[in-house]
């Protein structure tokens, strides 16, 4: 074996293609991809983890972009059969933070403090030609566990499909739409940090972070002309912590019923200072109730049919991003009606999410992100409870997030983070019917967040 300033040229010549198609603008930061590319946050990042034109092309080539020393072996007709990058591909996370709601919940403090609110290892960057990793330990700070987070392993080569050059590859994961490229989809999309205690809404669609690490997912993409985008996959159950193979007398719920389909499209252009991206995505999986229940039987459906759209154009040494996306799930309750866990055995449920973010240079940054989610009203399910319940039966919720952002350096950012609802559950006064009012979960989050 030999020790090699392997790939220079390839990354030469890769990074100037990439830097055709970045239009001045800074990417997602592990600090593992920066040692891996020497290049600083700033280059495939506004501010992490909302991702430039080439960090979504980094991304997109599996993680492979390099200029380090590393260790590779070729057998006599060239092919590469060993390479290991010389500099580790580790890294770290830390997040300390603090919550405080507008009225405490009841027999609860009214500020809680998190030290490490969160604090994960990352594997990531190129692990063998053509193949990278994105790995994510994360601890829980009220457990004390380690335990898989965000996963993905991606492969990826260059070819030619209807007359025009083309990125194809296979993802392997355990989140859909953590491989998507724009900060849309819900795996990346902001809020990129929230508290972890304060009252949420009860409704939230399965593509909405509810399959994450409870699935295993081969997915297939392809990226023409670096215009149109498309990838399709599917998923089945594998729930972290879970023994397998799963039966009846696992704690797991809503386990996932032979493959569920995957798919997203999109359309990217690129102009003058601008970027901008449409397109669509979604999931369809029927689930077994789990949690003690038989893995026969009934099972509830949901069918998840999304729409998204990005712009970003930089301003001088600032940049702005509009975002949007909204889901619309239609749920067949079959297991849940049978069972008496819902009234009725169909529903839909919207959720609608916006964005405005101003960065200003990579230093400061400033978003307004207003949500609403309406639904379906069913009184079994969304039932009466202290906080978390509906007196109404309603899943309506809505709101605005706002946060200001300050990087002294590129891997440090302190956050201020409020949240302010309009309705909860269904309700503005008395919304669970233990007299909460939705503005009593108003929250404000103040963060710090370090990267090494």
């Amino acid at each position: 074996m030999s020790v090699r300033r392997a790939g220079r040229r390839s990354f030469a010549v890769t990074l100037a293609g990439a830097a055709l198609l970045l239009w001045a603008a800074p990417a997602h930061a592990i600090p593992s991809f920066a040692r891996q590319t020497r290049l600083p946050c700033s280059a495939c990042h506004t501010q992490f983890p909302e991702l430039t034109e080439m960090g979504r092309n980094f991304k997109l080539n599996g993680y492979v972009l390099r200029s380090i020393d590393a260790i590779e072996v070729a057998d006599s007709a060239g092919h590469q059969e060993l390479l290991l990058n010389l500099p580790s591909i580790l890294s770290m996370m830390f997040q300390a933070s603090a919550t405080t709601t507008a009225h405490s919940m009841p027999g609860a403090k009214n500020t809680s403090v998190f030290l490490p609110d969160q604090l994960s290892m990352f594997l990531a960057g190129e692990i063998s030609p053509k193949l990278g990793a994105f790995v994510q330990v994360t601890m829980d700070p009220q457990s004390g566990r380690l335990a898989i987070d965000n996963t993905e392993l991606r492969y990826a080569t260059q070819t030619h499909l209807f007359g025009q050059g083309a990125t194809v590859g296979l993802s392997m994961n355990n989140n859909p739409t953590i491989s998507d490229l724009w900060n849309v989809t819900p795996v990346w999309a902001f809020p990129y940090s929230s508290s972890s205690i304060a009252p949420t809404p009860a409704a939230a669609s399965v593509i909405d972070g509810m399959l994450g690490q409870r699935v295993a997912g081969l997915t297939a993409f392809a990226f023409i002309n670096n215009t149109v985008f498309a990838e399709f996959g599917g998923y089945r159950a594998s729930p972290i912590g879970a023994v397998q193979p799963l039966t009846n007398d696992s704690a797991t719920t809503g386990v996932v019923r032979g493959v569920a389909p995957y798919w997203r499209l999109a359309v990217s252009k690129g102009w003058g200072n601008s970027v901008l991206m449409v397109g669509t995505y979604g999931i369809a999986e029927r689930q077994y109730p789990g949690g003690g229940a038989d893995l026969t039987g009934p099972t509830d459906g949901f069918t998840d049919i999304a729409f998204d759209a990005q712009l970003m154009r930089m301003s001088g040494e600032n940049e702005i991003t509009l975002a949007a996306t909204w889901i619309h799930e239609k749920q067949s309750l079959d297991a849940a009606f049978a069972s008496g866990a819902a009234s009725a055995a169909s529903h839909t449920l919207n959720t609608i999410r916006g964005r405005l973010t101003y960065h200003i240079r990579q230093r400061y940054g400033f978003t307004l992100a207003p949500f609403v989610v309406t639904g379906d009203a069913d009184a079994t399910l969304y039932a009466p409870a202290s906080v978390t319940g509906s007196a109404s039966g309603s899943p309506n919720s809505s709101g605005i997030i706002a946060e200001a952002d300050y990087m002294p350096w590129q891997n440090v950012r302190l956050s201020a983070q409020y949240t302010a609802y309009t309705k909860f559950n269904g309700g503005t006064t008395n919304y669970d019917g233990f007299g909460r009012n939705a503005s009593w979960n108003n929250t404000l989050y103040m963060s710090m967040w370090l990267m090494y």
